[in-house]
C-alpha cells in the first residue's frame, strides 16, 4: 500500500473511534457532522469556509451546520469584520464535545506512541508536519 493509502487507514481508525467516543459521551454527532465540526475555528469560521475546509458544497455544509445547530453544538453569530456575513461558532455544549473528542485523541496518541516507540513517533510526527507544509493550504 502506498503511504498517502496507509495515512488514510490510520486517520480513518482514528476519526472512527473520536466520533465513537463523543457519541458514548451522549453527543449525537454523525460523522459527516463531526467533520465539518472539527474545522470550526476558534473565534468562528463563515460557512464558505467550512464548506470549503470539508470538501463539501456549500449547500451540505450549510445542511449540517443546521443539524448541529438544532442539537446546541454550534450557533450562528454575526461576523465582526462585515456585518453582512455570519459566523458559524461553538456552542457551550459543542465545547463539551471538543473536550470528549479530545480525551480521544490523546488516547490514541499514546496508543500510537507506545507502539512506535519515542524515535519512531517523533519521527512519524515531523514527517507529518513537514508533508503539512505542501499538502494543508489552511496553515
Amino acid at each position: 500500500m502506498i503511504a498517502a493509502g496507509l495515512m488514510f487507514v490510520s486517520f480513518r481508525h482514528a476519526e472512527n473511534r473520536i466520533v465513537e467516543h463523543v457519541r458514548a459521551g451522549g453527543h449525537r454527532v454523525t460523522l459527516a457532522q463531526a467533520r465539518v465540526f472539527a474545522r470550526i475555528g476558534t473565534d468562528g469560521t463563515r460557512l464558505t469556509e467550512l464548506a470549503e475546509a470539508a470538501q463539501v458544497t456549500k449547500q451540505t455544509a450549510g445542511f449540517l451546520v443546521d443539524q448541529l445547530q438544532a442539537e446546541g453544538y454550534v450557533e450562528r453569530v454575526p461576523d465582526p469584520s462585515d456585518a453582512r456575513a455570519r459566523l458559524v461558532r461553538i456552542a457551550p455544549r459543542g465545547q463539551e464535545a471538543v473536550a470528549r473528542a479530545r480525551e480521544m485523541e490523546q488516547v490514541v496518541e499514546r496508543e500510537w506512541a507506545e507502539h512506535l516507540g519515542p524515535d519512531r513517533m517523533a519521527a512519524l510526527h515531523d514527517a507529518l508536519s513537514s508533508l503539512r507544509e505542501i499538502t494543508d493550504p489552511y496553515v
